[in-house]
């Protein structure tokens, strides 16, 4: 409601929240357009669903409300089919001045190269600004009125904040009426750069407050908690509760965001351990006290098992080098004359030969290996070394 403009909170206010969340929630969107082969009507919802919260009546005022986005503006969302504009600069504005600001803010983006402004303008007729931009305003025959009763305000706002360097009235040159032309001024400019530029880049960023931040990561937690306690995907949390984001407030005082995945999951496994059946996240924390206990033994034991897992790995691939050797040394031999085949063999035969009275169980292995060996040695380079076959296996 600050953001709304509110400086108190009231029954009164809560009343027209309400009244504003409804005439949203039942206003449609009919989008008509061409799809493949076919032409589309698409007719749907601003917002989904409304939840509003009350601390313990239906006559107390408004604590918290939620509303859901229609599947079809997320989506535009998600393919970048929006415009960003200065919500600020807009807050300064007449109602009039703000459609004229929307307007032509798109139409001065299209031609403007982002260097070149006084090469951009932009003309349209007085009468279908009258009828498409104002919504039916009455189409007054004489400039003088145009300018003093009607439209000169607003457009003399635009041009003393900036948006507009200057405006002009003058008579149609094809048919009765007027056009006015319209140049734009340095604040389009920053504007342009802000929210049209860096948008399209991908790098566009919103400066949040502290308070946005406070609220943001409490609903972050509030909606892991649900996706672990249920197993749904986020996707298919259409919103929690306001006492479930007041506890993950309380959390965070004692927790950051960072370890508490790893938090509710020690919770969790608790609450299943004791059949304890946790319905909220209030509940979670009575098991603040165990998991900070535990937290330093079971850093070492993850620390110990990690370390376990890189030595298991180096292992292995220690192991997978030397079937490479084994396999890449004989293909190699394969290929080299018979006499030098002859000499690798004789050699690796006789340091592979067991002792008198020994067994020759081991002996092929050894012969297998000394022959590896020997390949190796006789034909530097032909091989990969070991850094070398790691880099291109784990590439």
């Amino acid at each position: 409601m600050r953001l709304a403009g509110r400086k108190i909170w009231g029954g009164r206010d809560s009343e027209e929240l309400i009244r504003a969340l409804r005439q949203i929630r039942y206003t449609h969107v009919i989008a008509q357009f061409k799809k493949e082969d076919r032409f589309v009507e698409h007719d749907f919802s601003i917002f989904n669903e409304v939840l509003i919260e009350r601390r313990n009546s239906a006559t107390d005022p408004i604590t918290a409300c939620t509303v859901v986005i229609a599947d079809p503006i997320i989506q535009s969302l998600n393919d970048k089919h929006f415009t960003c504009l200065n919500h600020v600069l807009m807050q300064e504005l007449s109602s009039v001045a703000t459609a004229f600001y929307m307007r032509l803010f798109y139409h001065f983006s299209i031609p403007f190269d982002g260097k070149h402004l006084n090469r951009v303008s932009f003309k349209k007729r007085y009468d279908d600004i009258c009828l498409e931009w104002l919504g039916g305003l009455t189409v007054l025959k004489y400039r003088s009125d145009i300018i003093r009763d009607q439209l000169g305000s607003h457009l003399d706002q635009l041009v003393r904040v900036g948006f507009l360097r200057s405006y002009d009235i003058s008579p149609a040159e094809t048919r009765e009426g007027f056009v006015i032309a319209f140049r734009p001024g340095a604040r389009f400019a920053s504007d342009y750069q802000t929210f049209y530029v860096r948008r399209h880049q991908g790098d566009f960023q919103f400066n949040f407050h502290d308070e946005s931040q406070a609220i943001g990561e409490p609903h972050q937690v509030a909606y892991l908690f649900v996706e672990k306690r249920t197993g749904q995907k986020r996707d298919g949390i259409p919103y929690v509760s306001s006492r479930d984001v007041e506890t993950a407030k309380e959390l965070l005082r004692s927790l950051p965001l960072s370890q508490m995945e790893d938090f509710l999951d020690f919770a969790l496994s608790e609450a299943r351990r004791t059949r304890f059946d946790l319905q909220t996240l209030g509940g979670v924390k009575q098991y603040l006290n165990s998991y900070f206990q535990t937290s330093d033994r079971r850093a070492t034991e993850k620390a110990k098992a990690s370390a376990k897992l890189v030595q298991e790995a180096e292992e292995q691939l220690k192991s997978d080098y030397a079937a490479y050797l084994r396999t890449a040394a004989g293909k190699l031999l394969e290929s080299r004359p018979a006499h030098e085949r002859a000499t690798i063999e004789d050699l690796a035969r006789a340091k592979a030969r067991p002792p008198v009275g020994g067994t020759g169980f081991l002996s092929n292995t050894f012969y297998e290996l000394e022959r590896t060996r020997l390949t190796i040695d006789r034909y530097p380079g032909e091989v990969l070394s070991f850094d070398l076959w790691k880099e291109r296996t784990t590439r």
